[in-house]
């Protein structure tokens, strides 16, 4: 089958490659598409996957090609997405439910084969069948979201927050659309890019800008940075009202730090706070999509064949356009 591989630092080709056989619970899917995500920038620059080479893809929907031998909850040509999240249900952190902290945690696409080819391998577990109205390609989005819902049960958002994102790529916006259904009283949002905060302007947000300077407000009750980049963390940090939370959303380089006020976080009771990866949160992140709480054509602004990946890392790393996918 062909495949994008990552096989080295800044390396990635896309080339021929055996085809998956799965195990006795494990399905083969036939990749519909597959969305870029930050995760995928970090690991052509050598940090998450624990060795190269490897398939990139952990944001990804399919129909099922092959099942393995003790599979009965799909079938073959059943549609589906998957939850990339691999777990190994024995260390601590698992056996007390905190599977997104385990000790041996990786995913389809960082650690395995993932959805970067024309077929990729998943747990059955890990598989969400798609309702007939839901289209496939689409559904790719259903991960991201994921991230997203697990970040708001970080949150445990009250009703009518003040609330300021910094950054309106995917994550941004999808950070600011589940942000309208928690029942906050605004949502600003903050990037450089004009061109995204047009579409966060098109989604509903109470107001834009290129730095939180222009917004008329002295502090947030929630400031969640979907960046990951240091500057944009530490003016976030300056945000926070009183009682106040930062989350901090966006995967930031190893080496990327920031400094903090310890006296004011001590004093005025302000909370700091991550969020990682998914957390019981992809069926709810189906049901929420099945639902219409994202609109697929405002998200997904490119569609690429699986032989640009290259290029497409490439414009994804630019900042240009929203959710780009690669069909396979």
């Amino acid at each position: 089958m062909k495949a994008a591989v990552i096989s080295g630092v800044g390396q990635v080709e896309v080339t021929t490659v055996d085809d998956p056989t799965p195990g006795r619970r494990q399905v083969v899917v036939d990749v519909s598409a597959c969305g870029l995500c930050g995760t995928d920038l970090h690991i052509l620059q050598g940090e998450f996957a624990p060795t190269l080479p490897v398939i990139p893809g952990h944001e990804f929907a399919g129909v099922v090609a092959e099942i393995g031998s003790d599979v009965t909850e799909v079938a073959v040509g059943d549609r589906v997405a998957v939850d990339p999240s691999l777990y190994c249900f024995e260390c601590r952190y698992c056996r007390s439910g905190r599977n997104n902290l385990c000790e041996r945690w990786g995913g389809i696409g960082v650690s395995t084969a993932g959805g970067a080819a024309e077929f990729a391998v998943a747990p059955v577990a890990n598989c969400v069948k798609l309702p007939e109205h839901v289209r496939t390609e689409d559904a790719a989005l259903i991960e991201p979201l994921s991230c997203a819902v697990r970040g708001y049960d970080v949150l445990r958002s009250q009703l009518a927050s003040s609330v300021l994102i910094y950054g309106s790529g995917t994550m941004g916006l999808m950070m600011l659309e589940l942000g309208k259904l928690t029942g906050a009283a605004s949502i600003e949002v903050v990037d450089l890019n004009e061109e995204r905060l047009a579409t966060a302007r098109q989604l509903g947000c109470t107001a834009v800008a290129t730095s939180a300077d222009e917004l008329d407000r002295a502090g947030w009750d929630v400031v969640i940075d979907a960046t990951g980049n240091a500057r944009a963390i530490q003016d976030g940090l300056s945000r926070v009202a009183k009682g106040g939370t930062f989350l901090q959303f966006g995967v930031a380089d190893y080496a990327a730090r920031v400094e903090i006020d310890p006296y004011k976080i001590y004093n005025q009771e302000i909370t700091i706070t991550g969020s990682m990866a998914v957390l019981h949160s992809y069926e709810r992140a189906a049901d929420l999509f099945a639902a219409g709480v994202l609109d697929p054509e405002v998200f997904i602004s490119d569609r690429l064949p699986l032989d640009d990946y290259a290029a497409a890392l490439e414009q994804f790393k630019a900042g240009k356009g929203r959710k780009i996918q690669v069909l396979p």
